[in-house]
């Protein structure tokens, strides 16, 4: 399902983010992508659960957000990816391009709070991956969204475990979600809507 076209640009920003983070570039400039297991893994989980609509929270550079694209494509659905960062957003908009996804991706330079605040129509597949502080708000957002069945992944919580302590605890607890954490990249949330 990754054509080579996407599969270059993916190969690209792989060996891009590694060398940031070998030169210990700080957090805010670097790319702050997923790792190849979770973008496989986002992949595979729109395949199986077909959204019309899958909602990314922080695209950085585009490297998620081409995986979860090429499976939108392939089941007929959409990609809204948020970003708040304009300069992530210059930067993810020709990856998208090259990697012959754009057509299928809306790249939206907005805050995310304002856009969950507004937004009353059901999102079928949620990602989250923006600053962890956010996580927790975010969450109380995004669940009244989210249809039966629908899915929630959030990136980064066995990495930044102390910090999305509170967040875990509350998904896990949730009396409308069933959620656990997988040891999948940098640790992910999985959270179905249950009622």
């Amino acid at each position: 399902m990754i054509d080579a076209r996407a599969r270059a640009v993916l190969d690209r920003l792989e060996r891009q983010d590694a060398l940031e983070r070998e030169q210990g570039l700080p957090r805010r400039q670097r790319l702050r992508q997923v790792t190849p297991d979770v973008g496989r893994l986002l992949h595979t989980l729109v395949l199986a659960s077909r959204p019309r609509l899958v909602l990314e929270i922080g695209t950085s550079g585009g490297y998620s957000t081409v995986w979860l694209a090429s499976a939108a494509r392939a089941i007929g659905a959409t990609v809204l990816a948020l970003e708040i960062d304009s300069a992530k957003v210059e930067l993810a908009t020709p990856n998208l391009r090259q990697a012959g996804v754009h057509d299928v991706v809306n790249v939206t330079h907005v805050d995310a709070f304002k856009y969950l605040r507004g937004r009353r129509e059901p999102i079928d597949f949620v990602f989250l991956d923006a600053e962890k502080e956010d996580y927790l708000p975010y969450l109380e957002l995004i669940v009244p969204l989210l249809p039966v069945g629908g899915l929630l992944v959030a990136d980064n919580l066995i990495s930044h475990a102390d910090e999305l302590a509170d967040f875990r605890q509350r998904a896990e607890s949730h009396p409308d979600l069933s959620a656990m954490v997988i040891p999948v990249g940098r640790g992910e949330l999985l959270a179905v809507k249950i009622r």
